[in-house]
């Protein structure tokens, strides 16, 4: 049966988090050069706060220690994403793919553009797994593997090459990462990154109804079910005729805004 507490609030829960998470992020990573330092700073609190919040959240298996247990990983998120998108950890390199490289000369120049951002998301996600292992309440290393693995799955397919490439939030100074992405063509790996997102959501969903309603378990169960269906979803608007860059045009700058 389809609570409200267990099931729909989580969902609504979810999607928030990700319109506002996102437009928020946006909208430092596109502000002047100068703003970086305190957006870093900033952002480097909130995931130690995020840390902390995993820590002291993870040993109760309430419906409320569920939700912080969510938004300790988020926040966590959040400060790889801003990290990344500032430019602070990217990779070793910092320009765009020579003219005429190799499909494999160019994923090991992608590689090195994307080095230090996927290995420090790598080592935070094995920490929290490691954290949580034996833990009542696993929440957050669920959340951020599950994370992980979609943007993984979307940077794999934009490499091979997607009909949609949106980047309209992508900020100026990270334009270069531009020349890695493939042609503009529906690829066999954005069909199996589709039809993978797709199960998974699928899958995370029978699980989250399958939990009893009004339960902690049912609430962790429908944030991840909610976060795979927004990772489907991404995945989808990279096939799709859809500006999903649009939804946040509101957190852009207004020159940017007005090309969104």
């Amino acid at each position: 049966m389809v609570s409200w507490s267990g099931h729909i609030l989580p969902v609504v829960a979810t999607i928030a988090m990700w319109f506002i998470a996102t437009g928020l992020i946006a909208w430092l990573d596109n502000r002047d050069r100068a703003t970086f330092p305190r957006s870093l700073l900033l952002a480097g609190l909130a995931g130690v706060a995020g840390l902390v919040i995993v820590v002291l959240s993870m040993g109760s298996t309430s419906i409320g220690s569920v939700y912080w247990a969510f938004a300790g990983a988020i926040l966590i998120w959040a400060w790889h994403e801003i990290g990344f998108l500032t430019g602070a950890i990217a990779g070793p390199r910092r320009e765009a793919c020579p003219e005429g490289a190799s499909l494999w000369e160019r994923f090991g120049h992608a590689s090195a553009a994307m080095a230090w951002h996927e290995i420090a998301l790598a080592m935070t996600a094995l920490l929290l797994i490691s954290l949580t292992w034996n833990a009542p309440n696993q929440v957050a290393a669920m959340v951020f593997l599950l994370l992980f693995v979609l943007r993984l799955s979307t940077k794999l397919a934009i490499f091979a090459g997607v009909p949609n490439m949106s980047t309209d939030i992508l900020p100026p100074h990270l334009g270069y990462l531009k020349s890695y992405f493939g042609a503009p063509r529906f690829t066999a790996v954005l069909g199996l990154a589709i039809l993978g997102s797709l199960a998974l959501a699928a899958w995370l969903g029978t699980l989250a109804a399958a939990a009893p309603a009004g339960t902690a378990a049912a609430a962790g169960a429908s944030l991840l079910f909610a976060l795979g269906a927004l990772g489907a979803l991404e995945h989808l608007f990279l096939a799709l005729p859809l500006r999903d860059g649009a939804l946040w045009g509101w957190a852009l700058p207004a020159p940017r805004r007005n090309q969104v």
